[in-house]
């Protein structure tokens, strides 16, 4: 067993990463680095309606909402995302994700450890 006490791994700005838009936008790494064979857990806040462009991962991607008032959108859904809820997003099917415009949104994303993300700018 491996403990991740909360404050672990610190939260780094991951703004200019080329998916993310838009304004401030932090990730911390909880479960990665090869911890875990089947997952990747990280925590990420968008900040003041920053968000992410359409992608799409070659895993399934879930994710869990912490605080704060975001949207995950896919090609024919927009879908107002909050703390508790969750959702699930299949391989293979572009989506974006972020908070809404104005406000703070933080979320966990859990991933398979080789999934790759292809990005789709505007």
């Amino acid at each position: 067993m491996e403990i991740v006490k909360k404050d672990q791994n610190p939260a780094e700005d991951r703004s200019d990463a080329p998916i993310f838009y838009g304004g401030k936008v932090e990730g911390r790494s909880i479960v990665g680095g090869g911890m875990s064979t089947y997952f990747n857990f990280n925590q990420v806040t968008f900040y003041n309606g920053s968000k992410n462009y359409f992608h799409e991962h070659t895993s399934d991607q879930i994710l869990f909402g912490l605080s704060g008032k975001g949207y995950v959108v896919n090609e024919t859904e927009t879908v107002e995302f909050e703390a508790g809820d969750t959702a699930v997003i299949p391989a293979g099917e572009k989506h974006w994700h972020g908070a809404q415009d104005g406000q703070d949104f933080s979320h966990i994303s859990l991933t398979h450890p080789t999934s790759e993300t292809t990005v789709y700018p505007d």
